[in-house]
């Protein structure tokens, strides 16, 4: 019990610093960028799904919860988002590197993560302005965000972000101790039987286990992946979901549910995509 509670509570400092940032940022933003924040993320905007799929592919899960929050304070888009979501890594990289995997195969997954969590941000963004639904980005947005969190911005944007921080990390760290709990008590033979080898059933399976906002996810599939337990289709779907504490971040900021759940089913379904075809494309690159 106590490997658990200190592997939770590391894995809560690792991301929050970052976590910090995000929120010290917009707060930032609004109280000094005003309407040049408009200018700005519309000028970005457009390549935010291409920027977004590089940094989610840094081996570092606090990067979605922080885009998570972006995207609550309509910084960033749902592209964008989405984008960093589906090439979040977590503990993958360093687990390959650590197990001796060829660097060919490694480079072939983190290139497929990032052309494929860039390709559905774009599609999803281009098709969100022919909806004209893509939310444009305004100072008002973050003020927004900001009176629905209650805090005061204007007075001290330190104090404001360490709020924020913590009443965020307060939540992860009660979901990820419990999700922890779960894999202790079951174990990973047992989780790696749900997985299966049926193809596309695999993929799916491994989609709705990558959902699990917790970045021992990552860990258990990437370890079943190398010890050969499942497919490589079954791993990059499973690990194109895991968004790391993302949408745990996304549930406790945005208060419009259906659009959290939308959100989801949307990450679940370009995952799984992309698992399915990367099954299918493994072998001829």
């Amino acid at each position: 019990m106590i490997d658990i509670i200190l592997e939770t509570l590391i894995d809560a400092l690792k991301m929050t610093p970052i976590l910090f940032l995000a929120y010290l940022l917009m707060e930032f933003l609004e109280l000094k960028a005003g309407e040049k924040l408009n200018k700005t993320v519309a000028k970005v905007g457009y390549a935010g799904p291409l920027i977004g799929s590089l940094i989610g592919a840094i081996p570092q899960c606090g990067f979605s919860g922080a885009v998570a929050g972006f995207f609550t304070a309509r910084i960033v888009t749902l592209g964008t988002m989405i984008a960093v979501f589906l090439s979040t890594s977590d503990e993958m990289l360093p687990i390959l590197l650590s197990s001796d995997v060829e660097g060919r195969v490694i480079l072939k997954i983190l290139l497929f993560k990032i052309v494929g969590a860039a390709f559905f941000g774009f599609i999803i963004d281009i098709a969100l302005r022919l909806l004209k639904k893509n939310r444009a980005a305004s100072s008002e947005h973050i003020h927004d965000f900001c009176e629905q969190e209650h805090c005061d911005c204007h007075e001290n944007i330190f104090l404001s972000a360490l709020k924020h921080t913590l009443k965020v990390l307060a939540l992860i760290i009660i979901v990820s101790f419990l999700l922890n709990c779960i894999f202790e008590y079951f174990g990973n033979d047992f989780l790696s039987n749900i997985f299966g080898s049926t193809p596309v059933v695999s993929e799916i399976i491994a989609g709705i286990v990558g959902l699990i906002p917790n970045c021992s996810v990552s860990v258990l599939i990437t370890n079943l992946f190398v010890e050969g337990v499942i497919t490589e289709g079954a791993m990059l779907s499973g690990l194109m979901t895991n968004a790391g504490v993302g949408l745990l971040v996304l549930f406790r900021l945005n208060k419009n549910v259906k659009e959290n759940v939308f959100i989801t089913g949307l990450l679940f379904v370009c995952g799984v995509v992309l698992g399915v075809l990367g099954s299918m494309l493994w072998n001829v690159f």
